[in-house]
């Protein structure tokens, strides 16, 4: 009986206005769909994903795996449902969060994350029109903390900050081009290393964030948040 009530529901389809728990209802009846996102209230499919996207979708994940392996108390996702209220179901490229026992502003229902992350990361191809614009603005209003933004095709980076009634703010590269995280001290990005495909590089700079008192401190202090 149950499988027969969740054929009747209508399938998702772009441009679909609904609420985020009719959203998600319709999701899970269809199983094999694995990428949808509820914007605003309107479903969005993606394209299919190009050699631009997964060539760079995964170095990105490699980087902050590093710096998880160094950072306890912390922990990242690929592609994962983010329930951001009423009409709002975004599923983000990879998200970097502080583990709610450790203090960190997102929480898990069932099996959903709930809320925002402190970093979200995008990799822009096809999607960077809504990367830019609604995301944005979404992930500004729901609190991310941070923003992360590859323009594949321009070889870009876009990185915001939230700030107190500003909102988001460009966080800019240091003098030696290297970008770094405020909210997670330690984390630092070498883009010519990631553009050049250069893994060694882009891990070795990860290293140095990580060997840095601000990060030490920042360690002592999830530690201490610890629940």
């Amino acid at each position: 009986m149950p499988m027969a009530a969740h054929t009747l529901l209508p399938p998702l389809r772009e441009g679909d206005r609904l609420t985020s728990d009719e959203f998600m209802r319709r999701w899970e009846a269809m199983p094999d769909l694995k990428h949808a996102e509820l914007i605003d209230g309107i479903v969005h499919k993606p394209s299919p994903v190009s050699l631009q996207h997964s060539d760079f979708h995964l170095p990105l994940a490699n980087w902050l795996g590093h710096y998880l392996a160094g950072t306890p108390g912390c922990w990242a996702g690929l592609e994962g449902t983010w329930l951001m209220g009423e009409h709002n179901v975004p599923q983000p490229d990879i998200t970097l969060r502080v583990l709610p026992e450790f203090g960190g502003q997102s929480r898990v229902q069932g099996i959903y994350p709930v809320g925002a992350p402190e970093l979200v990361v995008e990799v822009a191809v096809s999607s960077k029109g809504r990367d830019l614009g609604k995301k944005l603005k979404l992930y500004e209003r729901m609190g991310v903390r941070e923003y992360l933004i590859a323009d594949t095709r321009k070889q870009q980076f876009l990185w915001k900050e939230l700030m107190p009634e500003l909102g988001y703010q460009p966080l800019e590269p240091g003098a030696d081009g290297i970008f770094r995280s405020r909210c997670f001290p330690g984390l630092w990005l070498n883009t010519d290393a990631l553009w050049g495909r250069d893994l060694p590089g882009l891990f070795a700079v990860v290293e140095q964030g990580l060997a840095t008192r601000e990060h030490a401190a920042f360690v002592a202090r999830l530690a201490a948040s610890k629940k």
